[in-house]
């Protein structure tokens, strides 16, 4: 099973930037589309924001809402990572993110949900607190 890694998480201030990254070894990197997905304690897993493969490469992005204009998502085939980088986090971003290839319901029909993931990385813990 191809194996995608998490890192970059960290703790920081309200307004405060993080970039995380999601990196795999497969050799066929680019033809994967990738979600970022976070769980915060005592909630459910949530779509943050996907991206499509090179075979759909005008397809844009997809944000929640609560990221919108905060967050973008951005990938690197050459360096097999995709990455989230994150400005004016707020102390509602905190949460474990976790990344995972192919999001089933993002591939199918364009929605970013954590639905349908049947693996997950141990993720990367993002702290926002004053």
């Amino acid at each position: 099973q191809v194996q995608f890694v998490e890192s970059g998480g960290g703790s920081v201030h309200p307004g405060e930037s993080l970039r995380l990254s999601c990196t795999s070894s497969t050799s066929i990197f680019r033809y994967y589309s990738v979600g970022w997905f976070r769980q915060a304690p005592g909630k459910d897993r949530e779509g943050v924001s996907c991206i499509s493969s090179v075979t759909k490469s005008d397809s844009d992005p997809a944000y929640a809402d609560s990221v919108k204009g905060r967050f973008t998502i951005f990938r690197s085939n050459d360096e097999n990572t995709v990455y989230l980088q994150m400005n004016n986090l707020k102390p509602g971003d905190t949460a474990v993110y976790y990344c995972a290839p192919d999001p089933p319901t993002w591939v199918v029909d364009g929605n970013c949900s954590p639905d349908g993931v049947d693996s997950w990385g141990k993720g990367t813990l993002v702290s926002v607190s004053s």
